[in-house]
């Protein structure tokens, strides 16, 4: 597939996969990479007949550092960026995403009325609230607004790490432990980032109700980070008509998790369902 004149953020880690005639934008999550939607990206130009765009967020794939320098405001900025080069190449995008990237997805659906033909969520985070989660993280937005409180949260991920397949989830701890950030996302995630999510979804929940698009919501029942209320929420909330399927057997990254499969079939189905039809162009020079 050619991607010049396509924006998939810094470094090398972004990329496109098909050549379908229906475009995809996919979002990874936050402190994640687009590596965690691979596996879907390669389902559904497969299956789905469709060119899926995975780009990196501002701020991803190197360290710390890096991803404190930019704020949600950065992460959107490079995503309309490349919504607006594939909207140039396809008459109908779906945008999505896993975790953060679902919420975001929302965001590009709103800030874009009658330009997304629908919504791809998976495991979507508007709070941490899973079974792994201290359960005093819900203090976090109150501790966030005392001077300098920002400056002494740090959260550190913990196994499971949002994965129930136990050979996935050993690979991605040694990789996060090795500083693999442009592999498996980063191990740590400062203050100043997850207040920064916070403000993302204080905007996102308050423009809900003006994403008039289709949605397909997919959550797992056993997620580790967060809950089925997030997923009900959204079904609840979102403007437009939602379809939420919550799936077994899997943790909180459903994308590469032990129900992959099932999340790329039941996204084909939507895009199919949803996707006007699209002839390809007759040669009547062949035919002649």
């Amino acid at each position: 597939m050619n991607t010049s004149g396509i924006d998939l953020g810094e470094g090398d880690a972004g990329f496109v996969l098909g050549e379908g005639p229906v475009g995809i934008l996919l979002i990874h999550g936050l402190t994640g990479t687009p590596t965690e939607l691979r596996q879907v990206a390669k389902g559904l130009a497969k299956v789905g007949n469709c060119t899926v765009y995975v780009p990196t967020l501002a701020g991803h794939c190197g360290d710390n550092s890096d991803l404190q320098a930019t704020g949600w405001l950065d992460w959107y900025e490079g995503v309309r960026k490349t919504f607006a080069q594939v909207k140039q190449r396809h008459e109908q995008v779906f945008v999505g995403g896993l975790s953060m990237g679902a919420v975001m997805s929302m965001y590009v659906a709103a800030e874009h009325p009658g330009q997304v033909a629908g919504l791809l969520m998976y495991s979507t985070t508007l709070k941490y609230d899973g079974w792994s989660i201290n359960k005093l993280a819900f203090l976090t937005p109150l501790l966030m607004k005392i001077p300098f409180g920002v400056h002494i949260c740090r959260f550190e991920e913990k196994p499971p790490y949002g994965i129930k397949n136990e050979r996935l989830r050993a690979i991605v701890e040694r990789q996060m432990k090795e500083g693999e950030s442009s592999e498996a996302g980063l191990l740590t995630m400062e203050g100043i980032t997850v207040r920064e999510l916070h403000r993302m979804n204080a905007v996102v929940k308050k423009r809900m109700p003006e994403v008039k698009v289709p949605a397909l919501v997919l959550h797992s029942i056993e997620d580790d980070i967060t809950s089925r209320w997030n997923a009900d929420y959204v079904e609840r909330h979102l403007g437009g008509p939602v379809t939420k399927i919550l799936l077994d057997n899997c943790y909180h990254m459903i994308t590469v998790d032990l129900q992959y499969r099932r999340v790329i079939e039941l996204s084909a189905e939507f895009v199919e369902q949803h996707a006007e039809s699209i002839q390809a162009p007759v040669d009547y020079r062949q035919r002649a």
